[in-house]
C-alpha cells in the first residue's frame, strides 16, 4: 500500500512540474529587458506592442495611429510606463471579445483619467477600422469619452461595435495563443463573461520603430 501511495505522489509531482515548466512561444521577443521599450521583429512602420501572457505565450499587436491617433498615443504611454505589467485579462465572451487592461481585474478600474472616444458616433470620422476578428479596440462605459486603459481583442466579427468603439490595432502574430485561451479558459459569470481565473499579462513591450508619439490628451477622472 505504501508503495502505491508513493508512486501516486510521484506521478502527481511529475505532472505538476511538467505543467509549471510548460514552454511557451515568446515570438523572439526579449521580455527580460529593462524597461518597456525594445525591438520587436515585425516589419512595419507602425508601432507594435508585444504582450507576454502567463502560461500561454506572446502576442504582437500592430497599432494604427492614422486611424485613432490619441488612442494609440495613450496605449503606447501606458505600455512604456509599465502599466500593463502584471495586469490581466478578466473577461471572455466566446466568439466576441477577450478584454483586459484593468488594474483592479474586475472591469471597473482604469489609469485615473479618460480619453476622447475616437469613433464616428462621437464625431470622429477618421477612424474607419472595422471590428473584425483580431482587431484591438478600447473598452468604455456608456459615456463615449470614458475609455482609459481597458481594451479588448475581437474574437469574431463584431459589426455592432463599428462606429461606437475606438478600434486602434490588430493582433498580427501569436493568434494561436488567443485560440488556446478560447479552448482552455472558463467563465464564472455567463452574463458578464468574467473569467474564472484572470489571465496575467506578465509584461508588455512597445517598439515605436524609431518614431516619437505625442503626449496623451487626457480627460481627468473626477
Amino acid at each position: 500500500m505504501k508503495k502505491i501511495v508513493i508512486i501516486s505522489l510521484l506521478i502527481c509531482t511529475l505532472f505538476i512540474t511538467g505543467c509549471s515548466n510548460k514552454k511557451v512561444d515568446l515570438l523572439g521577443v526579449d521580455f527580460d529587458i529593462k524597461g518597456n521599450e525594445g525591438k520587436i521583429d515585425y516589419d512595419t512602420e507602425n508601432p507594435v506592442v508585444a504582450m507576454n501572457i502567463e502560461d500561454y505565450g506572446a502576442i504582437i499587436m500592430e497599432l494604427y495611429p492614422d486611424k485613432a491617433s490619441n488612442t494609440v498615443n495613450n496605449f503606447i504611454s501606458l505600455v512604456k510606463s509599465g502599466f500593463y505589467d502584471n495586469n490581466s485579462f478578466h473577461r471572455y465572451v466566446a466568439d466576441f471579445v477577450l478584454q483586459g487592461g484593468d488594474p483592479d481585474g474586475n472591469g471597473t478600474g482604469g489609469p485615473g483619467y479618460f480619453i476622447k472616444g475616437e469613433f464616428s458616433s462621437n464625431g470622429f470620422e477618421q477612424n474607419d477600422l472595422k471590428h473584425k476578428k483580431k482587431v484591438v479596440s478600447m473598452a468604455r462605459s456608456s459615456s463615449p469619452d470614458s475609455a482609459g486603459s481597458q481594451f479588448f481583442i475581437v474574437l469574431g466579427n463584431a459589426d455592432s461595435l463599428d462606429g461606437d468603439y475606438a478600434a486602434f490595432g490588430k493582433v498580427v502574430k501569436g493568434w494561436n495563443v488567443i485560440e488556446e485561451i478560447e479552448n482552455n479558459e472558463t467563465i464564472s459569470d455567463p452574463q458578464t463573461g468574467k473569467l474564472t481565473n484572470n489571465l496575467v499579462i506578465k509584461k508588455a513591450i512597445v517598439d515605436t520603430k524609431g518614431k516619437t508619439y505625442d503626449e496623451v490628451e487626457k480627460i481627468e477622472d473626477n
